[in-house]
């Protein structure tokens, strides 16, 4: 059986976990196991990944990127060195660090992965994820929510039927997920949480609560020196992780900076109390989206079982006085909080690879997919009523469809829009997609079926039918925010492994020549759309207008491929006239 390894790529620390005689293990090379998410380039201008990198940091900022996470799903260019990387080829670059590790480890050739995210990571995030996958060489198996997987880790220790609250707070994201466990199916009822909350805020916070510290004492600002703040918030970290064992912390750094000449030194005594009222309001935050959870369940605290600790930020006192105080009972963390996830991982992995005794997993979509509609919002009528389809907190897979109506005789197309999120404000919601369905011309109140089937990797497929007529569109959407499409993911992943090897530059089929930044290799949804729209407009265009259809798409892709953004807009903002004409 070929080898499937699981793997948690996190916004701090990231692992890899493989089932070891009988048994999930996070393999190790020398160390914990626990592999900083940090990206860098040394003096020489070499990659280097995890402690090394992370060290680096403080000194060397602008050649060292962390937090990545945060930024999947964006299409941005992060600078690294004189290059600029889209957030998948940094994540890549750490995922190809862990599958080295466990080669190395296992003694043997490793393309499958597991790979988990945050249970509110939306459908750009997740895929995003899987194209990092994809460029650092592997083949991702199965997207799973990191708080399913520790769920399945602690489910290995506890057969008996139970409901569990996850409480997942990590570096930088913080989900809470209700799992019910019973004769090995690991089934998530509900989830729900803020994929921009962790303890990288909580350092950032200090770190800016230091800054005017020595602004007060000393009267100088350094809150816009790059790099004292990152010495600032290194302090800061250290010193959390203290304060989860004692109450005080000495917190000394030397030469933060320089002022008239002379240099600027830290000593501050910080109690626990006073680093808990500053993360405070963020830790009752996430007690609400506890309660959030337990409602979206339909269960009642009491009806909770067992609570498990997820993350390194659980660490904090706080957190388990919270939540005792909430749920009654005192949060489990018998396994490493900061491992947990990459076990579970493993988990699902051995299941992937057919282990009969690995546990079913049924998980759900933590947000909600529709479409718009004409309907009376607020009194008004409006085409921007955000129509539920799949729910959040559905099972997966789903399958649901809806029936809409065309608004009169005749009508000859319609749009079809797909929205992610919970607004009833369709416009509040992320577009992931619009198609165009061509109608037979049936008369008004004639019903069109739109279904939608959403697997377990979040991959969204839809149909639209004519009823009177069966004629039928089809879409998948597995990368509606995808920056990447084959090509280039093919021409990252040789970049990356570039990087790995160096003695490839020599090798002229190992670049991807005028390609800076993939993000040249994909338009952005705000242009894309449009695009596409256009395209399903030339059977029905004029002569005149075909042609000049064509050029303002032509011209469009290269003004934005080549970053003339203001120009691309405007003439974006002529080939949406053209249509609106087309329309009428």
């Amino acid at each position: 059986m070929e080898p499937i390894i699981g793997m948690d790529l996190g916004t701090t620390n990231s692992e890899v976990a493989y089932i070891i005689n009988g048994t999930a293990e996070v393999l190790t090379d020398q160390d914990t196991g626990i592999v900083p998410s940090c990206v860098g380039l040394d003096s020489e201008g070499k990659i280097i990944v995890g402690e090394e990198a992370r060290n680096q940091a403080i000194l060397y900022p602008q050649r060292t990127v962390t937090s990545v996470k945060r930024r999947m799903g964006e299409n941005t260019g992060i600078p690294l060195g004189t290059e600029t990387y889209q957030p998948q080829e940094i994540s890549a670059l750490i995922l190809k660090t862990l599958k080295t590790r466990a080669e190395k480890v296992l003694q043997q050739p490793i393309s499958k992965a597991v790979i988990t995210v945050p249970a509110y990571f939306n459908d750009g995030q997740r895929q995003a994820t899987r194209e990092a996958g994809q460029i650092a060489g592997l083949e991702v198996v199965r997207i799973i929510n990191e708080p399913t997987a520790a769920a399945l880790a602690y489910e290995t220790t506890a057969r008996e039927k139970s409901r569990v609250l996850v409480y997942d707070l990590g570096g930088g994201t913080f989900d809470v997920s209700i799992v019910k466990i019973e004769n090995g199916v690991v089934e998530v009822q509900a989830s729900t949480g803020d994929n921009h909350l962790g303890g990288d805020d909580f350092d950032q916070k200090l770190a800016r609560h230091l800054a005017e510290h020595i602004e007060s004492e000393q009267n100088i600002d350094i809150q816009g020196n790059t790099a004292a703040m990152h010495r600032l918030t290194r302090a800061a970290e250290t010193a959390k992780i203290e304060l989860s064992s004692r109450p005080y912390v000495l917190i000394e750094e030397d030469h933060i900076a320089q002022s008239n000449g002379a240099p600027v030194h830290l000593s501050f005594e910080l109690s626990r109390l006073e680093f808990e009222a500053i993360i405070e309001p963020d830790l009752k935050r996430t007690m609400d989206a506890v309660s959030r959870a337990i409602k979206d369940a339909q269960v009642l605290p009491s009806a909770i079982d067992r609570v498990i600790l997820v993350g390194g930020s659980t660490r904090i006192p706080m957190v388990s006085n919270l939540l005792e105080e909430k749920i009654g009972m005192t949060p489990r963390s018998e396994i490493d909080p900061d491992l947990c996830v990459g076990l579970g991982a493993a988990l699902q992995a051995g299941r992937e690879m057919g282990r009969a005794d690995a546990g079913v997993l049924i998980d759900i979509t933590p947000y909600t997919f529709g479409t718009s509609a004409l309907y009376e919002l607020d009194g008004e009528m409006t085409p921007y009523k955000f129509v539920p389809i799949i729910k959040r907190n559905t099972k997966l897979p789903a399958s649901k469809s809806e029936a809409f109506y065309t608004l009169y005789d005749n009508q000859e197309k319609v749009e079809i829009k797909i929205y992610q999120g919970e607004n009833p404000d369709a416009r509040d919601n992320i577009r992931i997609g619009s198609y165009m369905f061509d109608l037979s011309g049936t008369p008004a109140n004639s019903p069109v079926i739109l279904r939608m089937d959403l697997d377990i990797n979040g991959i969204l497929k839809l149909e639209a039918v004519e009823k009177p007529t069966g004629k039928t569109i089809q879409a998948v959407i597995e990368n509606a925010f995808s920056r990447f499409d084959e090509n280039a993911i093919a021409a990252s992943e040789t970049r990356i492994n570039r990087l790995f090897d160096p003695q490839s530059e020599n090798d002229p089929t190992s670049r991807a020549p005028g390609l800076s930044g993939p993000e040249e290799a994909a338009l952005s949804p705000e242009f894309a759309e449009l695009i596409k729209k256009a395209e399903s407009y030339l059977d029905i265009a004029p002569t005149e207008d075909y042609d000049e259809i064509i050029n303002l798409i032509e011209d469009i892709r290269d003004a934005a491929g080549s970053k003339r953004i203001d120009e691309a807009r405007k003439m974006a903002g002529e080939l949406e006239d053209i249509l609106f004409y087309l329309d009428g």
